[in-house]
């Protein structure tokens, strides 16, 4: 029965953008590399295992506000300056190769200043490999057993996998081998000693549930990017004598035949992941091959010399590991010919170049513009982390700068939830890198806030597991070793051809019997060797024996020892444990003296806080008591004092009535008074009295609807100057002797500059209804002055206030009111205080007043 067929991992991946997917933070850990020499400024200080210290170096300590700062930033884990690359790898770098063993993607990028040990920590140094070689070391440690034969897999163009059955990947090997290619890695070859000492790993690392039933192939890659082109360093450029010959420092050079690879294109698959098209994919078989691949691609990487490293890297660096994972069909003897079968994941280790300002490393001409690419394609890296955290924090939708880089656009897919994201910031605490060193912190910050969306586990195959050691056990093909009676069967000479075609044929019959007797002497010959072997093997395991006999006596001599020692270790271990039981017993009364304290300390904070809210409870209640009785205070101020300023006031309005009163009835006295005494006018008929009556005023009424009298005009005190008479619009005109007049002025509604710059003085006539209903003018005067900008200016110095008021308290009264006395007697109109006492009225022209005649009733005579 044909196994199901299912979909590769690939396919199954949940897609970004989804929202059942789980997420978890990019790991991002800090490594501090020693100090150069022991006497130099140190300005970074490791506080615990998750957390690192800036101090401002002694030449940085006065910042703008003159502080000195101290600055502390948080890792998943920090790693000293005694941290070995064997614990660097285990926390960092194991788990990203236990994940690519089981069909899960991982990035892994180093970080930092150039000289701050990113090389190191991902290559390492004779004697002390880096994560690298371990990576390779754990994969080939893990896979060993079960890797495919040569050429079993192939790539293709398109950034995945063919699966080639045996007779065609034989083919393939016979004709690979046919031709001699001393740069095609062999595992067969002697490890070059330039690197022997990196990848000499002493301890033995190994993923854990390893499928059984798959087989695996390990290609890598090696690329860098440099002044923002991909450049594949493994590529083999032939001879060409017509082009320029130039080497790794972009200068022509002679007698070599080293030609510059052209730039690679990146490229999107059909499963939306991007890959450098054309990129040399080489299958290794051991870490000593897949190391020699790497270090020939390491010698072709862009270096150069700058004023803060010897060999700085100039270009990014991506080390890829792609594991390819197919199931061995339902029989367990071959690999499954389905292509949809194949998982394939891989491991990036990126180097990247040194972040640091140009002005430090001095550099000119080409390094440069390689410094200013770096710089530029690190900070899209920074927009891109910013970007997407900014997205994942407010829940925006902005666009991520991918494609502004290189470098970004190729790890695009990793972002976007295709595998999990390791960072190692690594830093040099000397305090000439400290400025970098904190822009390198501040990025570290930003991108472990970026969260990445956890990648799906692969598909099972739906085989049967446990295929291949069951085909063992049944006597299936073990490996690629032949078979004993193969061997013995290849040994013996080839039988003659035993057809008879003719009747008279001598020649068929004892070619045939000759070559059966030489193959039965081989077998004589054979079983007699064989004898011979069986004895010596029986003498063989007769020796063993009696070895293995003396070795258990021996053996038992030594468990017998061992039992003593151990019996004494038990009654030791008997006694530890009788003391630990007491020592639990006390600790245990501790305890529970511990949590009574802790209760009573715990009453005791609950009172205290229960003391503590009622007293802010009371200092509150105060403060708005206070608060309120000030504003009632205040309010009952404002209030008395409007009351004081409305009694004031009304109380002048009274007193100013009063006068006005006063003023009046002596004035109409005086004019009695003074009247001359002419001969005695005819008292005029009650009708003319009425008619009289209706005509006369107490005051001059400021109503424009009063009776008009002759114009005349009040004076202005200040009149002889040139003035400007401003009268708004809204002025009442009265008719009346209130009315100001200013002669030879020039009169206008409103304000202007022409008018100013004739005249000396300015006046602005303002009215308003006093409380009393009676209209106030008011004149506000100035003096004119001009500016040095050849305008005016006017400057107040006198406010003359006009008020007409109307008298009160007098008593009009009419000729009817009181008839003529019967005897004779002169009437009450002839008493002077009752002449005063009642309204009468003035008119112009009169002499007795100003501006005023006065009308008396004359005597009424008896007839």
């Amino acid at each position: 029965m044909k196994p199901a067929r299912t979909k590769i991992p690939r396919k199954l991946l949940v897609k970004k953008g989804s929202q059942t997917s789980l997420k978890d933070p990019v790991g991002v850990y800090c490594r501090v590399r020693p100090l150069s020499l022991p006497d130099q400024e140190c300005c970074i200080e490791v506080i615990n295992n998750t957390t690192v210290q800036l101090h401002t170096p002694e030449g940085y300590r006065l910042n703008r506000n003159g502080d000195y700062k101290e600055t502390q930033y948080s890792f998943k884990q920090v790693f000293g300056i005694h941290t070995t690359q064997k614990e660097l790898f285990d926390v960092v770098a194991n788990p990203l190769v236990e994940d690519l063993i089981h069909g899960k993607n991982g990035l892994l990028f180093t970080y930092g200043v150039t000289g701050s040990g990113k090389t190191h920590t991902m290559t390492g140094s004779p004697g002390e490999g880096g994560l690298l070689p371990r990576c390779l070391d754990m994969i080939f440690n893990s896979i060993g057993s079960f890797q495919a034969k040569r050429y079993v897999f192939k790539s293709n163009d398109r950034n995945s996998m063919d699966i080639q059955c045996e007779v065609d990947a034989l083919l393939e090997r016979q004709k690979r081998e046919a031709i001699p290619n001393p740069k095609t890695p062999s595992s067969k070859r002697q490890v070059d000693p330039e690197f022997a000492d990196m990848i000499n790993v002493q301890e033995f690392c190994k993923a854990e549930e390893v499928d059984e039933d798959s087989v695996y192939g390990v290609f890598v890659s090696y690329i860098e990017i440099y002044n923002n082109y991909i450049y594949d360093l493994l590529e083999e450029v032939p001879f060409d004598p017509i082009k320029p010959k130039w080497n790794s420092c972009s200068t022509p050079m002679r007698n070599t035949d080293f030609v510059p690879p052209q730039s690679k294109l990146l490229r999107e698959d059909k499963n939306h992941n991007m890959y450098v098209a054309g990129c040399t994919e080489v299958e290794v078989k051991s870490t000593e091959e897949a190391f020699e691949v790497f270090w020939r691609g390491q010698k072709k990487r862009r270096i150069a010399n700058t004023h803060l490293n010897r060999e700085s890297s100039r270009s990014h660096s991506v080390f890829n590991i792609k594991l390819v994972q197919a199931p061995l069909d339902a029989d367990g003897d071959n690999v499954l010919q389905e292509k949809e079968q194949i998982t394939i994941s891989q491991l990036s280790l990126v180097d990247l170049a040194g972040s640091e300002r140009t002005n430090r490393t001095k550099a000119e001409g080409n390094r440069l513009r390689e410094a200013g690419n770096i710089n530029q394609s690190l900070m899209t890296l920074r927009t891109c982390m910013e970007v997407l955290r900014e997205n994942q924090m407010y829940g925006t939708n902005k666009m991520v700068p991918y494609r502004d880089s290189k470098l970004t656009h190729l790890f695009k897919n990793y972002f976007d939830g295709e595998g999990k994201v390791r960072m190692i910031v690594c830093v040099n605490p000397k305090a000439e890198d400290y400025e970098e060193s904190l822009q390198v912190m501040r990025f570290a910050e930003v991108t472990q806030e970026v969260e990445v969306a956890r990648p799906v586990d692969k598909a099972i195959c739906g085989l049967t597991p446990g295929r291949r050691y069951r085909n063992q056990a049944r006597g299936g093909p073990v490996g690629d070793e032949p078979l004993v009676t193969e061997v013995v069967l290849q040994s013996f000479p080839p039988l003659p051809s035993c057809e008879l075609l003719d009747i008279n044929d001598e020649q068929t019959l004892p070619r045939l019997i000759e070559a059966l007797e030489k193959r039965h002497h081989l077998r004589q010959m054979m079983i007699d060797e064989f004898h011979k072997q069986s004895m010596t093997f029986k003498a063989l395991l007769q020796e063993f024996d009696s070895a293995v006999v003396n070795k258990e006596n021996y053996i038992q001599g030594k468990l017998n020892e061992k039992e003593k020692v151990i019996s004494g270790q038990k009654l030791e271990i008997e006694r530890l444990e009788k003391k630990n039981k007491t020592l639990e017993y006390k600790i245990e009364i501790l305890e529970k003296t511990t949590t009574i304290y802790e209760e009573d300390k715990r009453t005791l904070q609950q009172e205290l806080e229960t003391q503590n809210q009622k007293l802010q409870r009371q200092f509150s209640d105060k403060r708005r008591l206070e608060a309120r009785l000030q504003g009632m205070v205040t309010e009952t101020t404002m209030k008395w004092e409007k009351e004081c300023e409305r009694r004031v006031a009304a109380k002048q309005l009274e007193m100013q009535n009063k006068l006005w009163v006063k003023d009046e009835k002596l004035k109409q006295l005086k004019a009695i008074v003074t009247e001359p005494k002419a001969e005695k006018p005819e008292r005029p008929s009650r009708e003319r009295d009425r008619e009289k009556v209706t005509q006369r005023a107490v005051s001059p009424s400021p109503v424009p609807n009063a009776p008009p009298i002759r114009l005349r005009h009040r004076r202005s005190r200040s009149a002889g100057d040139r003035w400007v008479d401003h009268k708004p619009a809204s002025n009442v005109q009265t008719e009346t002797v209130m009315q100001p007049h200013v002669p030879h002025a020039i009169t206008v509604s409103v304000a202007n500059e022409k008018a100013l710059a004739k005249c000396e003085k300015y006046m602005l006539t303002h009215q308003e209804l006093a409380s009393d209903g009676e209209i106030e003018t008011k004149l506000i005067k100035g003096d004119v002055y001009k500016t040095r900008g050849g305008g005016q200016s006017v400057q107040f110095t006198d406010i003359e206030t006009l008020k007409q008021e109307s008298p009160t308290g007098r008593k009009r009264r009419s000729s009817t009111a009181a008839p003529a006395p019967p005897d004779g007697t002169e009437s009450e109109w002839t008493d002077v205080e009752t002449r005063c006492s009642v309204a009468v009225e003035m008119r112009a022209g009169s002499q007795l007043g100003p501006g005023y005649q006065h009308h008396a009733q004359p005597k009424r005579k008896k007839p």
